[in-house]
């Protein structure tokens, strides 16, 4: 087991209640589990996503903690949280890194693997 590790899930759902197709307006909500799978307590301090539509459009979003909070997890605890984003195409994805800093003051990175955003049935 490495020392320092996050383990990060994502769900992702289209929220068609808030979406305006017709003015290029998709919205999305995604659910993150983030897990200490390392053997050191550590903390999330900030966030860095990489927000990618359909065209090709990027946008960088940089910020401290999630939601609010920066959680201190020890090893096998789990924080949960939800969050949203909108995008210009009705496809898209996301990807990005926590940085974190364990109880010794070791820093790292908890990668966010990409996942895709897409209304349901666009996909094939």
């Amino acid at each position: 087991m490495a020392s320092y590790q996050f383990t990060v899930t994502v769900q992702t759902q289209y929220l068609e209640e808030q979406s305006d197709p017709a003015r290029s307006h998709y919205v999305f909500a995604y659910a993150i589990t983030i897990r200490n799978t390392g053997s050191v307590p550590a903390q999330l301090i900030s966030r860095h996503w990489i927000i990618t539509d359909a065209n090709n459009h990027t946008e960088e979003v940089r910020g401290l903690g999630v939601v609010g909070n920066q959680p201190l997890l020890r090893p096998g605890e789990q924080f949960e949280y939800t969050s949203g984003t909108s995008l210009a195409t009705p496809q898209g994805s996301m990807r990005g890194e926590y940085f974190c800093v364990s109880e010794d003051g070791h820093r790292f990175e908890a990668v966010i693997p990409e996942f895709v955003l897409s209304l349901p049935r666009t996909l094939h």
